[in-house]
């Protein structure tokens, strides 16, 4: 069976998550439903990484296997075809070997978190950033963030309920970017690792933003994190302002677009 590897797109917030379930939507569900439109008796995919209820991405990869050999611009049109009206887009697709896998060939994993402090509602950005009324110590946040980089025991920053099969992570790069606005001011926050742990990025960023607000202290960050314990933990903010932005494999798996 030819393999596919899928480049999606897709707003969170219809969806509770992006695994399959029986009761509620998922974008798991919606691709795989897509799949069914088009051949009979498709596998279930496997995606790079499972984004909790509420998150968003940008470039989310799953790999799927069809029966027939489809061409992968055709193939990826037919799926967004039948995606419609779903806020789900395949944006790339491509044929991969059979052995390849969206999980575990991935060798790295970006995320983008977008913070937005000001007093009035937000209106455009409404469930796509997180806001809150202060302003924020930015180069205090990176004081911070400093601490996180390199390899850890990242207990205090990962869900009690997290399958990994170990907490030690290493964390390759937190960047915090202004981004300039007519009102207010938007943070940008990058999170770069082969893997994070579950609630991992949601935990970092809201332990930052107690730091940027002035609550916490830069070196309070390295007290969390040598704590181990998911106490010490700052608030962990919510999901509708994290995006998957990019998965990385050894090899190129997308063309650019022309």
């Amino acid at each position: 069976m030819p393999r596919y590897a899928l480049k999606i797109e897709y707003d969170g917030a219809p969806f509770a998550g992006w695994q399959r379930q029986s009761d509620q939507p998922s974008v798991q569900g919606a691709v795989e439903a897509a799949l069914a439109r088009l051949e009979a008796g498709v596998p279930g995919i496997a995606a790079a990484g499972r984004t909790d209820a509420g998150v968003h991405a940008l470039g989310q990869v799953a790999h799927c296997d069809m029966a027939r050999d489809w061409e992968p611009f055709r193939l990826s049109e037919a799926l967004n075809y039948h995606l419609k009206p779903q806020p789900v887009a395949v944006v790339a697709c491509a044929r991969v070997k059979d052995d390849w896998h969206a999980r575990f060939s991935a060798v790295e994993r970006q995320y983008i978190f977008r913070l937005i402090a000001r007093r009035a509602p937000l209106t455009h950005d409404a469930g796509f950033a997180w806001q809150v009324k202060q302003p924020l110590d930015v180069a205090a946040m990176r004081e911070g963030a400093a601490h996180l980089i390199g390899r850890h025991d990242f207990t205090t920053f990962r869900a009690t309920h997290c399958q990994a099969a170990s907490p030690i992570k290493t964390l390759d790069e937190i960047t915090i970017r202004e981004i300039a606005r007519a009102e207010g001011q938007e943070l940008a926050i990058f999170l770069r690792a082969r893997s994070f742990l579950h609630n991992q990025v949601r935990s970092i960023v809201g332990t930052l933003e107690h730091v940027g607000s002035g609550s916490w202290q830069p070196e309070d960050v390295k007290t969390a994190l040598e704590a181990r314990d998911r106490a010490a933990c700052g608030t962990v903010c919510p999901p509708h302002g994290l995006y998957l932005s990019d998965v990385t494999y050894p090899d190129p798996v997308f063309r650019p677009a022309p």
